[in-house]
C-alpha cells in the first residue's frame, strides 16, 4: 500500500483530519457522540420517536410530543435545525435531545428536529437542501394525510415555527427564505426562532472552504443574508433573535437582526440577549441558571397571539 495515502493534508481540530486519499476522519467524541434513546423522557414526560423523511437521502427527524396531547387540541409545530458548524451534532445527541424535550414541554408544542446530512462528507449546500426538503415532507401532513400519525393528529399547521441555533439558525433562515420564494403550500409559518446564529463575518474563515468548496464568499446569500434578493419575501410574520453576551458570534447575531430590520421584510422583530454566557451555553452547560429563562422566552414567543 502506498504510504502516501495516509498522509494528512490538513486538519480542523478537534473535529477532523483530511487525508491525501480523500478520507475524512472524525475525531474523539465528535466521531461517537452520546445518543439519547427515544420513548418517554423521564424529566419532561415528553414522548419521542424517530421518523424517516427520505430513504433516498437518509434524512430523518426526531419528534417530540408533549404529555397529555390530544387530537382535539392541536399544538404549535416547531421545525428545528440543529447547530454544530454544519459538520457535527444531531437531535439524537443527548444535549440537543434534552434541550428540545424541555422546549416541547415548556411551550406545549410539537417539535420535529431534522437530521440532515453533515459536511464535509456532504459539502454545503447539502444540509440546506436536505432541510428544505424536510419541510416539504412535513408540509404533506397539512391536510392530515401525511405518512406520520403524530403530525397528522396533533400538529396545528396554522401555527408553524422554524428554529435553530448556530449553524441551525442559518439553516432555519434559509428554509424560511425558500418557503417564501417558492410560496410553499400547506404550513403557515408564523415565526422564526434564531439562536446564536452562524453567518459570515468580515473575513472568510478556514472552515468555510472546507465545508463549502463551491461557495461564492461575500456574495453568498447562505452566509451573507443581506445580499439575498429574496430576503424581503421571507416566510413568517415575526422573528426572535437570541444572542449571548460573551459569544464571539454575538455581533453577527446583531448584524442579522439589523439586516432583517432594513430588508423590507414586514415581520415583527424581537431581540433577547443572555448576559454572562457564551455561544450555545444551553447545550454546553445545560445546568446554567440562564437556560430556563431562554426556554421560557422561546415558549412565550411561540404562544403569544
Amino acid at each position: 500500500m502506498d504510504s502516501s495515502t495516509n498522509e494528512i493534508t490538513h486538519e480542523f481540530l478537534p473535529y477532523f483530519r483530511f487525508y491525501k486519499d480523500g478520507r475524512i476522519e472524525r475525531l474523539g467524541k465528535y466521531g461517537a457522540p452520546e445518543i439519547a434513546p427515544t420513548g418517554l423522557d423521564p424529566k419532561t414526560h415528553v414522548q419521542t420517536k424517530d421518523v424517516v423523511v427520505s430513504s433516498e437521502s437518509c434524512v430523518s427527524a426526531r419528534l417530540f410530543l408533549p404529555k397529555n396531547s390530544h387530537p382535539d387540541h392541536k399544538l404549535p409545530l416547531v421545525v428545528h435545525y440543529h447547530g454544530g458548524a454544519f459538520c457535527i451534532g444531531s437531535p439524537l445527541n443527548k444535549n440537543f435531545h434534552n434541550f428540545l424535550a424541555s422546549l416541547a414541554a415548556e411551550a406545549n408544542a410539537i417539535v420535529i428536529s431534522v437530521v440532515y446530512r453533515l459536511a464535509p462528507e456532504h459539502p454545503l449546500p447539502t444540509a440546506h437542501q436536505d432541510s428544505f426538503a424536510a419541510l416539504q415532507w412535513i408540509a404533506t401532513h397539512s391536510n392530515g394525510q401525511g405518512p406520520d400519525p403524530w403530525l397528522n393528529e396533533y400538529a396545528d399547521f396554522g401555527r408553524v415555527f422554524l428554529a435553530g441555533e448556530s449553524a441551525g439558525a442559518n439553516i432555519a433562515h434559509y428554509v424560511a427564505v425558500q418557503a417564501g420564494a417558492t410560496k410553499l403550500v400547506g404550513p403557515n409559518i408564523v415565526g422564526l426562532l434564531i439562536l446564536h446564529p452562524y453567518f459570515g463575518g468580515k473575513e472568510i474563515d478556514k472552515l468555510y472552504s472546507l465545508i463549502y468548496p463551491t461557495g461564492s464568499g461575500f456574495s453568498d446569500p447562505i452566509f451573507y443574508p443581506e445580499v439575498d434578493p429574496n430576503l424581503s419575501g421571507m416566510a413568517g410574520a415575526k422573528a426572535l433573535v437570541c444572542v449571548a453576551e460573551k459569544d464571539s458570534l454575538r455581533d453577527i447575531g446583531v448584524a442579522y437582526y439589523e439586516s432583517l430590520r432594513k430588508s423590507g421584510w414586514g415581520g415583527t422583530l424581537s431581540f433577547h440577549e443572555t448576559e454572562g454566557e457564551d455561544h450555545g451555553f444551553f447545550l454546553a452547560n445545560p445546568s446554567s441558571h440562564n437556560v430556563e429563562p431562554l426556554i421560557k422566552a422561546m415558549a412565550d414567543f411561540i404562544n403569544q397571539d
